[in-house]
């Protein structure tokens, strides 16, 4: 027996677009180093960068009937998460999905499976991360469960989170932190402006943060090659 639970509650939309702005590494920074799935989960494409709410899919191995379910739960500007209850590198999703997908207002997928199809993807503009690009395809025979808390990536997903993802990877931002984050990524985003403007001048790290008497008392000597 499975569910497909309707009618999820998302994160505010406005908040997700202003999280829209800044990168993963930098929302991943500055909700305190969290949320950041396994570097297996790779665009298969460069340049894609999107910010929606999840709507997940726990699917079986090699069985892609659940992404089917979802699709008929998507909303504008939400993202297919999808895993697998054991590991599958199968190529879950393809160019039809996408256009299925794409039609239904989804922005993207993040599998914790394969993806095949991929220069039909890119072409069409529907960015896929994944854990693998495989042509195995699957079948459609095992109930699963939508919009249920998933584990993606090593990162708990619960239906209505906001996903960020670009060329850098994807990190989750639970719903209920989503405007301290989106706070904090603006903060860190500032500072690091800041610091950028005095590196391009050739500003040492060294200097600017101090680091000299904590490395002295660590042991590191400054010596000439010809003394040594």
């Amino acid at each position: 027996m499975g569910i497909a639970v309707k009618n999820i509650k998302r994160a505010d939309r406005a908040v997700v677009d202003e999280l829209a702005r800044y990168g993963v590494a930098t929302i991943h920074e500055a909700q305190g180093r969290k949320g950041l799935m396994a570097p297996r989960i790779r665009p298969i494409w460069r340049g894609a960068h999107i910010a929606g709410t999840a709507v997940t899919a726990s699917v079986a191995p090699c069985d892609n009937w659940m992404i089917h379910v979802a699709a008929e739960l998507i909303e504008d500007g939400d993202i297919l998460v999808a895993a697998p209850t054991s590991y599958s590198d199968a190529g879950y999703f393809g160019d039809l999905l996408g256009t299925l997908f794409k039609a239904r207002g989804a922005i993207g997928t993040v599998l914790d499976a394969g993806c095949r199809d991929i220069v039909d993807l890119e072409k069409m503009g529907f960015p896929v991360w994944s854990n693998a690009v495989f042509a195995q395809g699957t079948v459609k025979e095992t109930v699963g469960d939508v919009n249920i808390p998933v584990v993606c990536g090593g990162q708990t997903v619960n239906p209505g989170d906001v996903i960020i993802a670009d060329d850098d990877g994807v990190v989750v931002v639970r719903m209920d932190e989503a405007a301290d984050v989106l706070a904090k990524s603006k903060a860190r985003e500032e500072k690091e402006a800041k610091i950028r403007e005095r590196y391009a001048k050739g500003e040492l790290g060294l200097d600017m943060n101090n680091m000299r008497p904590a490395l002295k008392e660590k042991g590191l000597v400054y010596v000439d090659q010809a003394d040594l």
